[in-house]
């Protein structure tokens, strides 16, 4: 039968999953390194800077969000267009004008975004951080890090061209030369070796737009002299509001889901500041350790976006289920050691990022209780970018909102009003990704999904 050849095809086997999800994955991890570098070295600066810099960092992944969701909702629709192109026999040149539609947005978006901040983010910032070290270490960041935004949209959407049509591998290099450019900039600059002078948590923010810049370039380059001229990635197409409409129709929605999944993120921080310095401190860790884990899911979730608006642009909407599955059998086989490794040495592991002995003591319990909340909710950022990748990204906003009012009531309760533990807090991670994963489930089993078009 077609459906069962198709379902079991080499194009969507186990090993083409892995083949597609690997350079993801390396990148992710690469690119999480950034975060992870700064938090270890603030970690030896002082406890306000290691705190301050999990507000400014994640207040800043908001602003990259919306330029990153943006990218999602280009890369699902160039890997619509790439399968009905693959299907066809032609057609390729217009993944390359989508590419261009988007370049032209973000560039303006990155630079509005930027303008907006440097008027606007002292206040929001001083409106919801109580301690006043924290909040001046907090801008002082801010400040350094926005001039990211542009470099950081641009490079985004080099990545949604090259995971939409399923050419993965540059995104390993590309990452390696982030990383590496950001942790000798970080030595630089937080501490100020070769005659530079010491920045502290200016220094880790400057590093950090570096080298997105950096990481940009190399991007530029390499698309230049290598990429496939049957996209037309060479020849740049001027803004055609017809085609940027059709693209915001889908790419909006992605863009202001992702602003909101990260903002469950920063409200958790804004609950934990109030706890005090070093509950704050305590939670910039175990997320720092969380996010290692997280961006194993995401590169399976993204493999797994790419893959269903493939197949659907093919026009077989019946592999879907099937290859959904794979993906998630493939990230739980995957996952597991590295949870177990989390679990079983704990201290270690949060040695990585702090040489505060209280510190480490105290982290442990709620790394544990990360653990068992990202096991518990291991799909769930799968199924959502799954639902994104049949093209109804409206859908998935809904869903982020109604996930994203329940986490707020519960940690109004167990943050605000009990005053629970950091560990007990931490449960909220857990509640909000089983919310999402349990709409997904509903959506993605009903199939009202097979006959969109975009």
């Amino acid at each position: 039968m077609k459906t069962q050849t198709y379902q079991l095809g080499q194009q969507y086997s186990f090993k083409a999953i892995w083949k597609t999800t690997f350079p993801i994955l390396v990148a992710l991890v690469m690119e999480e390194l950034l975060g992870m570098i700064d938090t270890a070295f603030l970690g030896r600066v002082g406890e306000i800077e290691l705190g301050a810099s999990a507000i400014a960092g994640v207040y800043y992944t908001i602003l990259y969000m919306l330029g990153f969701g943006f990218s999602i909702g280009v890369q699902i629709i160039i890997g619509w267009r790439n399968g009905e192109a693959h299907e066809s026999g032609k057609g390729f040149d217009s993944i390359g004008r989508v590419f261009w539609q988007g370049v032209w947005f973000l560039g303006a978006l990155a630079l509005l975004t930027m303008g907006l901040s440097y008027i606007f983010s002292p206040g929001i910032l001083k409106a919801v951080i109580s301690s006043d070290r924290i909040l001046d270490a907090t801008l002082a960041y801010v400040d350094w890090r926005v001039p990211g935004l542009l470099f950081g949209f641009l490079a985004a959407l080099f990545r949604a061209f090259y995971v939409g049509t399923r050419e993965t591998s540059i995104l390993t290099w590309n990452s390696a030369v982030l990383v590496s450019s950001n942790i000798l900039l970080d030595w630089l600059l937080i501490f100020g070796h070769w005659g530079l002078p010491a920045m502290g948590i200016k220094g880790a923010a400057l590093a950090s737009t570096i080298a997105e810049g950096i990481s940009l370039l190399c991007f530029v380059v390499w698309a230049a002299f290598t990429a496939d001229r049957k996209y037309g990635l060479q020849k740049p197409v001027k803004p055609v509001w017809k085609e940027l409409k059709q693209l915001l129709s889908t790419a909006s929605w992605v863009m202001v889901e992702y602003v909101l999944n990260v903002s469950v993120w920063l409200l958790f921080f804004l609950f934990i500041e109030h706890l005090g310095e070093e509950q704050l401190a305590i939670a910039n860790i175990v997320r720092s350790i969380s996010e290692v884990s997280f961006v194993f899911s995401a590169a399976f979730a993204s493999t797994a976006a790419t893959l269903v608006s493939n197949i659907i642009g093919e026009g077989h909407p019946e592999g879907v289920i099937p290859v959904i599955r794979r993906v998630t059998m493939l990230c739980t086989i995957v996952m597991l050691p590295l949870l177990a490794l989390f679990s079983l040495f704990p201290h270690q592991i949060i040695s990585i990022f702090t040489d505060i002995p209280s510190l480490v003591r105290d982290s442990v319990p709620t790394l544990w209780v990360m653990c068992a909340a990202t096991l518990l909710t291991l799909p769930w950022n799968i199924y959502l970018q799954s639902v994104a990748g049949t093209g109804n990204t409206r859908i998935c906003l809904r869903f982020d909102i109604v996930a994203l009012l329940i986490y707020s009531v519960y940690c109004i309760f167990i943050i605000g009003r009990l005053k629970s533990s950091i560990a007990v807090c931490w449960t909220a991670d857990g509640v909000y990704s089983l919310c999402i994963l349990i709409q997904c489930l509903v959506y993605i089993h009903k199939g009202n999904w097979r006959d969109k078009q975009i």
